[in-house]
């Protein structure tokens, strides 16, 4: 052997030995790198058979029946899919994505999502749950430094039983903040802490649905991971699962790029002061891309059976009825013994909404940039694939 042979060996068996030097020798397997603060969902696509033909045809013509109906003109925004086992059923995408542009909504054209946004948030911190990193009885203020509710807890945030004053009603009273700048996650804690803003009720007293509750979590994303929310939500969830449509809008850098949203007559609305909180609405996607977040969520390895089972329990207990709230989804549970799970949105123009059948594993979303509150009515399609008992009142 020559000593260029030799050395050429000498590199490959150190490249070799370095690519193992992170495997656990006694399991074999791949050890985490202790300076990686992240953890990450995993795609997964059900292994089941594709759905027949004529059961694929039968639903699709259902579906167009009810956009037909409910969308009657092209003109209006609408960005649309349903899918049974991760198997797109139908999909229609249609409206002005930006009027003065020209452009027009399409598959690839990312729109607010608003409050459908808290369930990817909601997510992360239950993978951050699952990883032994944070507990869902862990009071925020041993993560959040200097957080000024000693009894609220992680899940008090997750099911909105905190307790804290919303900070679009706090930050809106005169002399509470200048307008002219944007409103951060940060300055929220920061205010809530100089300000000494009290609860609006004693904490676990009672559900009150509360966006400030969402802009906490994000912060406790961004001191797990050690990176900005949006970097965050980026490495953790969106490119794993292959959303390459899917980002947090960040007011500096999209605001000349991101899709607008426009009054129902059509007129545009301009961003305001609260356009830079984060978690609790401001992420962009698509419904291709949502589809990949939602079978992700059927993975064998996305949470324990035990901690999957306390997201879809109603912890808005107070008052009996069937509209409930688990950690991060809506739910509706009938006395007849059905359960529906989903989430709904609002942000300025846009309107959004998102259904998980988990029994039937079909997922529809539907999301507007025109002001509408028609993607609400898509629950109304949970009927072509279980016994769901919606009434016409039921919508929104």
């Amino acid at each position: 052997m020559n000593i260029s042979q030799t050395l050429i060996r000498i590199f490959f068996i150190s490249v070799l030995a370095a690519s193992c030097s992170d495997v656990n020798e006694k399991t074999g397997t791949a050890e985490r790198d202790p300076n990686d603060t992240l953890v990450r969902m995993e795609p997964y696509k059900i292994t089941k058979p594709r759905l027949s033909a004529d059961y694929v045809n039968r639903k699709r013509n259902e579906i167009d029946a009810f956009i037909k109906k409910n969308w009657r003109s092209d003109k209006e925004s609408l960005s649309f899919l349903v899918a049974q086992n991760g198997q797109i059923l139908y999909e229609k995408y249609q409206g002005d994505a930006d009027r003065i542009e020209g452009t027009t909504i399409e598959a690839d054209t990312p729109l607010h999502i608003a409050s459908v946004s808290k369930v990817l948030t909601a997510t992360a911190i239950l993978e951050y749950v699952d990883a032994g990193r944070i507990d869902l009885d862990q009071k925020v203020n041993t993560i959040l430094t200097g957080f000024p509710y000693p009894d609220v807890t992680v899940k008090h945030l997750l099911n909105h039983r905190s307790g804290l004053q919303n900070y679009a009603y706090y930050f809106d009273q005169p002399g509470k903040w200048d307008k002219k700048k944007p409103l951060t996650n940060k300055d929220i804690l920061e205010r809530y802490i100089s300000d000494k803003v009290p609860l609006a009720f004693l904490t676990d007293r009672r559900f009150t649905y509360c966006n400030t509750n969402y802009a906490m979590l994000a912060l406790i994303i961004e001191k797990l991971s050690g990176k900005p929310y949006p970097e965050a939500m980026k490495q953790m969830v969106f490119d794993p699962l292959g959303m390459n449509d899917t980002f947090v809008f960040e007011i500096e850098k999209h605001r000349e790029t991101a899709v607008p949203s426009y009054f129902a007559h059509g007129v545009e609305i301009a961003l305001d002061y609260l356009d830079a909180v984060y978690g609790d609405k401001n992420i962009y996607s698509t419904p291709r891309d949502l589809l990949k977040f939602d079978m992700a969520r059927y993975s064998p390895n996305f949470l324990t059976p035990k901690l999957q089972k306390q997201v879809y329990v109603g912890y808005s207990f107070e008052n009996k009825g069937e509209k409930n709230y688990g950690l991060g989804i809506r739910m509706i549970d009938w006395v007849t013994g059905q359960h529906f799970y989903f989430h709904n949105g609002w942000w300025h123009g846009n309107t959004s909404a998102y259904v998980n059948l988990k029994k039937e594993k079909v997922m529809i979303i539907a999301l507007s940039n025109r002001y509408s509150t028609k993607p609400y009515r898509v629950r109304f399609l949970s009927k072509l694939f279980g016994d769901y008992p919606f009434k016409e009142d039921d919508a929104d």
